[in-house]
């Protein structure tokens, strides 16, 4: 038997472990949490302390028996949940459940052999201070998910919901909404002169009009002039001065331009880039990811985890993860790849590796390259899997070298500014695509040569509003407001569509009716529930918590009491809220009303906006109009009609509600209803033949007269249908029968 169980939170690293681990070790799955606040009611004990009521989730009985009954059995229980607050409160619910007197915890951020039995040389007690800081995050949002959402059902409409994190995000939405729609476009215009040199090549500059606040001395830096006219008269009248100028060469400068490589990547920036690279959504690129942490079956080298932990916001690596990556890059492309900086720091001495509950998202081994193990992947995580091995190697390799090439033209008393640039040195470009780049080259140049004018360009343009911000975009907003973790984004960007406050169109994020009508309604009663700097705020608390600087209870307090206050002011003050449904185009053929877009339970639909006066639905009379087919109904005698219903078309009885025959189309979704089979015996109350149907719960006995006669016998009394039981009796029917 085992002597050692380990018990970590999925099936697939429990099978990953399983592999590498020896016979003294058994690995078993907790499946996630096993206790947690009760759905059914609030769970926090605000009175007491804001004690947290935890009770075994509904469907974990079973698991968390198995866990016992495996931990009995045991020597010694290693608790190995994710390295992050979750992970460290399901080892400390796992340990109380299982009275384990003095659990082990061991922490590591790679599921392969080395850093686990890294971590087995290590354990240590399990981390109150991660504990308190996930209790306070569960308290927070407990608290305000099921003290205010049944406000915004009252107040708005049920359903709805409201928490820490999704209502800023649905504000940023909105408010870059209301920027967007307040937003005024300013005119400018550009003017570009096309020159050719006497050698016969072609380039184009710019004008630049000197600032005013610069005029008589030359400007620093390209932002220090602006290259825009006011309006098309401006532009004109400097067309009409320089066209008869002689255009020429007033100095040409030459500098040498770095472009730093990019960090490895965060939770946040590998969601960002496998939306904009792959066009996953958060979620999808974290349930990917996941599977690439985890372990995936590599074939004779049994399953590994290929990436480090996902859900982190740091951009540090360990030493030897650095040093592997280094060896890697100077085999595969030179030395000359790593760089100076990069080279120097090589040469330091490595420390002993460390568990860090902080580092980036990389690769477990530069070995493992995208295309040696392409064959083991499913397609997306080998796109996932390529994204963050090519970001991990260009981040440990050299900046990329440019030649910028600036030549400034005079044309009389105006000036204009050609730009060209030319890769020397593609550096860490070598593994991000330096060959997507193409170099804007000038022709030779020197101070005092004569241009040719050939034509001159003027171009209207318009300032652009604010864009709206994407899935990516979105989570970028958050992490740089510090609203949020890690583990928080995927989720949020999830739940605030899911939840219709906001809408993916063209893959940018609109707010709804809804979601704008329960943004203001936040916004004017519960300031601080929607402030972004308040919710950063409380996100540094948490973080304080986690660090031990402060103790959980009175931060929660502290946030609840003025909140409690608040809400008990606005349950009496707080008005009705009215979703405004948007236009759909039209008036109602009806009453003559506007047309509106509603959503009702099978998506969105056209309807009357003065309902419930005017219960008009654009399409409900097509949907419902009835096509005779020709055929009589084979029990009453009356023509059949085609009626297309929600489940696809249909044939039924023109006589429905009374006759109630229908059979199915092509295409229909509705299944083929039986036909009635005579049972042989006769109605006692009107004479007609009983028959044999299937309904909705079954199989049932009743009068081929229905709907005229009603009659059905008692459900014992029905004789069974060939090769079925008879049904058991109710404990009231059996209670009738006679001694």
């Amino acid at each position: 038997m085992p002597s050692n169980l380990i018990i970590v939170e999925s099936p697939s690293k429990a099978r990953t472990l399983s592999k590498f681990l020896g016979e003294d070790y058994e690995v078993r799955a907790s499946m996630g949490h096993v206790v947690d606040l009760p759905r059914s009611k609030l769970g926090i004990d605000v009175e007491g302390g804001f004690t947290p009521d935890y009770t075994v989730i509904k469907g974990k009985e079973k698991q968390l028996a198995e866990l016992k009954s495996a931990a009995r059995r045991s020597k010694r229980v290693l608790l190995a949940a994710d390295p992050d607050r979750e992970g460290e409160a399901i080892a400390w619910h796992i340990a109380n459940q299982l009275r384990l007197r003095q659990p082990e915890r061991i922490v590591f951020r790679e599921v392969t052999k080395p850093a686990v039995e890294l971590a087995l040389k290590d354990p240590r007690a399990i981390d109150r201070n991660l504990v308190d800081a996930y209790q306070a995050r569960r308290s927070i949002d407990r608290l305000l998910g099921y003290k205010l959402s049944p406000l915004l059902w009252r107040k708005v409409r049920k359903g709805l919901s409201a928490g820490r994190v999704q209502s800023v995000a649905v504000r940023l939405v909105c408010d870059r909404e209301q920027e967007i729609g307040a937003f005024r476009p300013t005119e400018s215009w550009t003017l570009d002169a096309m020159l050719e040199t006497s050698g016969g090549a072609q380039f184009k500059a710019r004008y630049h009009p000197p600032s005013p606040a610069r005029r008589g001395r030359r400007a620093q830096s390209d932002e220090e002039e602006a290259s825009g006219l006011a309006d098309e008269q401006a532009a004109q009248a400097v067309m009409a001065e320089v066209r008869d100028q002689q255009f020429a060469v007033d100095g040409v400068e030459v500098r040498r331009q770095r472009r730093n490589p990019p960090q490895p990547h965060t939770t946040s920036t590998l969601q960002q880039d496998a939306s904009s690279q792959l066009r996953f959504s958060p979620g999808k690129t974290m349930r990917v990811a996941q599977q690439l942490y985890e372990g995936v079956d590599l074939g004779d080298a049994g399953p590994v985890g290929l990436i480090t932990y996902m859900r982190t916001d740091s951009t540090r690596v360990s030493r030897l993860a650095t040093d592997e990556a280094h060896r890697f890059v100077e085999g595969s492309f030179g030395p000359q790849y790593l760089g100076a900086r990069v080279a120097a720091r090589r040469q330091e001495k490595a420390p002993v590796a460390s568990q860090d509950a902080h580092e980036a998202i990389r690769p477990t081994a530069m070995d493992r390259t995208p295309e040696s193990i392409a064959d083991h992947l499913t397609a997306d995580q080998l796109k996932l899997y390529r994204l963050v091995w090519r970001r991990f190697v260009a981040s440990q390799m050299g900046p990329a070298e440019f030649e910028a090439t600036r030549a400034e033209i005079a044309a009389g008393p105006h000036r204009f500014r050609a730009s060209g640039s030319r890769l020397t040195f593609d550096g860490f470009l070598r593994v991000l695509g330096a060959e997507d780049r193409q170099d804007e080259l000038l022709p030779e140049l020197a101070k005092g040569d004569q241009l040719s004018l050939l034509e001159l360009l003027p171009e209207q343009h318009f300032t652009q509003p604010p864009p709206r911000y994407s899935e990516a975009t979105l989570i970028r907003e958050l992490e740089e407001r510090g609203i949020g973790r890690p583990s928080t984004y995927a989720p949020t960007v999830d739940i605030i569509q899911t939840r219709g406050y906001v809408r993916q169109v063209e893959r940018r994020l609109h707010p709804t009716p809804l979601g704008e009508a329960v943004n203001e309604a936040l916004t004017s009663q519960f300031p601080e529930v929607v402030d972004l700097g308040f919710t950063a705020d409380l996100e540094r608390r948490l973080d304080a918590i986690e660090a031990g600087t402060e103790s959980w209870v009175p931060v929660v307090q502290s946030w609840y009491e003025p909140f409690a206050k608040v809400l008990a002011e606005a349950q009496e003050s707080m008005p009705r809220v009215r979703v405004k449904a948007p236009p759909a185009g039209g008036e109602c053929p009806r009453c003559g009303a506007e047309l509106v877009v509603r959503s009702g339970r099978f998506g969105e639909f056209v309807g009357c906006s003065r309902y419930p006066e005017c219960d008009y639905i654009q399409g409900k009379e097509e949907r419902h109009a009835a096509e005779e087919i020709g055929e009589a109904c084979p029990e009453c005698g009356k023509p059949l009609v085609r009626r297309t219903g929600r489940r696809g078309p249909f044939v039924g009885c023109s006589g429905y509600p009374k006759c109630r025959y229908i059979r199915p189309e092509p295409g229909s979704q509705r299944p083929a209803a039986a036909a009635p089979e005579p049972t042989g015996e006769k109605c006692p109350e009107c004479g007609q033949p009983l028959v044999r149907r299937t309904g909705r719960f079954g199989p049932f006995v009743s009068c081929s007269g229905y709907p005229k006669c009603r009659y059905r016998p008692p459900r014992e009394a029905a004789a069974p249908a060939a090769g079925r039981p008879k049904p058991v009796a109710t404990r009231a029917a059996r209670t009738k029968r006679p001694a």
